[in-house]
């Protein structure tokens, strides 16, 4: 199992990083958000998960060791594969989602793509004492709180995510701008910012202005 990958950022793409691994291009599989942190010529270090399958070998990436251990979890549930776990962390935070199963959040997994109402049923019951208590110090009810209130943070990862690929922040700004009836549309329907739909909606919207 490859554990991690260590070096310099060799290209970015809006799911996609490749590391420079002692001459190698490792392509990694990452969130809109761990792409945000990303900077092309900078040294990164991602915690990995290798993915096999008899035609394939995928390398999935995450800014922390948490992230990681959350999306192998996930893959536990039925019906759960790599792509629909690295979905579950693109949208929501690997606290976000202990907290949604330990309430039986059900809009909170509907939030993600792909997730409907029965799905999101039969995830709480296969999660349900897996994904362990939230590792903030501020436990449940903080994080509660902080859900409650301030501005949700999507606009700022997807800002960030722009900026990681290249784009100007004035630019990104506008994008972001562009987006955001989408996703006060998603949040006033009872979910969240679906935050890698919203990347490509915005560079979609760069793509339109150049």
């Amino acid at each position: 199992m490859i554990a991690f990958v260590s070096g310099p950022v060799a290209a970015l793409a809006p799911n996609l990083a490749v590391i420079e691994v002692g001459g190698v291009g490792m392509a990694v599989h990452c969130t809109p958000n761990t792409i945000a942190g990303l900077r092309t010529g900078e040294p990164a270090r991602l915690a990995t998960s290798l993915v096999v399958r008899e035609d394939s070998l995928t390398l999935y990436g995450f800014a922390e060791d948490d992230e990681r251990q959350v999306f192998e979890l996930l893959q536990t549930a039925s019906g759960v594969g790599p792509k629909l776990a690295q979905a579950m962390l693109a949208v929501h935070s690997p606290d976000a989602l202990r907290i949604a199963v330990s309430v039986g959040d059900e809009k909170a997994l509907m939030a993600v793509s792909g997730i409907g109402k029965k799905g999101a049923q039969k995830l709480l019951l296969d999660l349900k004492d897996k994904l362990g208590a939230p590792l903030g110090s501020s436990g449940m009810v903080g994080a509660q709180r902080a859900a409650a209130s301030g501005p949700p943070p999507w606009s700022e990862q997807l800002s960030a995510a722009l900026v990681g690929l290249g784009y100007a922040p004035r630019d990104a700004e506008e994008a972001v701008s562009a987006v955001t009836p989408q996703a006060e549309a998603a949040i006033a329907s009872g979910g969240s910012a679906p935050v890698p739909q919203l990347l490509r909606a915005a560079l979609q919207s760069l793509n339109r202005t150049r």
